[in-house]
């Protein structure tokens, strides 16, 4: 027997477009959280339910796996390129932020270490252009004779902190980031997300 329709004014409102923005940050976060856990072949429908929302909404806005990558690459290049760009901005600040994307999405360092090997290419150019922009973003800041301001110093350093951020918990990573860093004789700032 099927079960009657709710009354109208019981059913939820459908926002539709209201929402679609939050709906899509939701998205990259539940997916940076979820990579960071279980790496970049996760379920998708994991992420989609740690969003608050259903498979259809990621869909919507990812039309694969890739996307959904790409998406939290560009978001925390973004967080990087505002911490630069704020008034206040000091390299060893900017370094931090770095820092805690980098501990916080170690599912993606694979990736951006891997020559398109893992059948993720399109993510992995996409990874080199953002690269580029990360480097920008913190060239600009890097003091005048800084250790790191050989030409391939800076992302050379990037890349050496990078690939020790392994480890089973974010904890775990940040302590072997920050180590790196040390034993490279640069000094970060607090490990933290930028809020602008």
């Amino acid at each position: 027997m099927a079960q009657p329709l709710e009354p109208a004014e019981r059913r939820p409102a459908n926002h539709g477009p209201k929402v679609a923005a939050r709906n899509r940050d939701a998205l990259i976060v539940a997916a940076r959280e979820i990579y960071a856990t279980h790496g970049l072949d996760a379920p998708l429908s994991a992420i989609a339910r740690r969003a608050g929302v259903g498979q259809g909404v990621l869909y919507r806005h990812f039309p694969d796996r890739t996307a959904v990558a790409i998406a939290v690459l560009e978001e925390n290049v973004r967080q990087v390129e505002q911490a630069a760009a704020a008034e206040d901005a000091a390299f060893a600040d900017v370094l931090g932020v770095l820092t805690w994307h980098l501990t916080e999405s170690a599912a993606f360092l694979g990736l951006l270490h891997a020559n398109g090997a893992t059948g993720h290419t399109e993510a992995l150019a996409h990874a080199l252009v953002l690269s580029g922009r990360v480097e920008s973003a913190l060239r600009r800041l890097l003091p005048e004779g800084h250790r790191l301001s050989a030409p391939d110093g800076l992302m050379l350093a990037v890349a050496m902190v990078s690939g020790a951020v392994g480890g089973p918990t974010r904890e775990v990573r940040e302590h072997r980031a920050v180590a790196a860093w040390r034993l490279l004789g640069v000094e970060v700032g607090p490990v933290r997300p930028f809020e602008g």
